[in-house]
């Protein structure tokens, strides 16, 4: 894990789900649950945990490619899940301390997420964090991860060069689509991947909590 300060970044791009929020076994659970009510084996929870950051489309096509026939199935029964589905997915400690920091330190915050437009809305309403964002893309509005398409458009969108960014994110999808359009890139390890794994897309850091975060982006 690096600790030094690292160099002032214009925009910092943050993944969610297991990057801001804590929801890995929520999506674990729903993706179980889909498959079970079609009486289909679900995948090991390690090889769900390992398409998280993906759209859900292209998850489901990973996951069970010998599910063609109820593909639509598995991803409406997710979404449907997804809304009862009572797991907790608390926002990780600390996030809110960072991101009010670095907005009153001028830095321009934004979204990349793998989780669809309404989804997405609806978890920045619930956690009252929207407002620190400037700009956000879901797999709903660009290819997904880990095509650099979504961190293409935020830099056009905010006028921001690619050595002016910086990526955080919890999983080798989010690392190699920072590394694809030439972003630094800050690994986490409270979500998906080991400090290990996230270490082969040559991040600039990596912590595993939002304290560790909050000293090398600020000081």
């Amino acid at each position: 894990m690096a600790t030094a300060v690292l160099k002032k970044y214009k925009l910092v791009i943050f993944d969610w789900d297991g990057t801001v929020m804590d929801s890995i076994s929520k999506i674990v659970n729903c993706i179980r649950h889909s498959a079970l009510a079609l009486n289909i084996e679900p995948p090991s929870d390690t090889a769900i945990k390992n398409i998280i950051g993906m759209s859900l489309e292209l998850a489901i096509e990973v996951l069970f490619p010998d599910e063609v026939a109820h593909h639509p199935a598995l991803i409406n029964g997710y979404k449907q899940q997804y809304r009862v589905d009572t797991t907790a997915t608390p926002v990780f400690d600390n996030v809110e301390n960072v991101l009010s920091a670095l907005k009153a330190q001028g830095v321009i915050l934004a979204i990349a997420t793998g989780k669809g437009r309404d989804g997405l809305m609806r978890l920045l309403e619930q956690t009252q964090l929207g407002h620190y964002f400037s700009a956000t893309r879901t797999s709903d509005e660009a290819h997904s991860k880990p095509s650099p398409d979504m961190l293409e458009q935020l830099l056009v969108e905010l006028a921001i060069n690619a050595d002016e960014a910086l990526m955080i994110g919890d999983t080798k999808i989010d690392m190699a689509m920072a590394q694809a359009a030439n972003i630094d890139r800050i690994g986490v390890t409270m979500g998906v991947h080991s400090a290990a794994q996230l270490s082969e897309f040559s991040p600039v850091a990596t912590v595993d909590n939002y304290q560790q975060l909050q000293r090398i982006l600020l000081g």
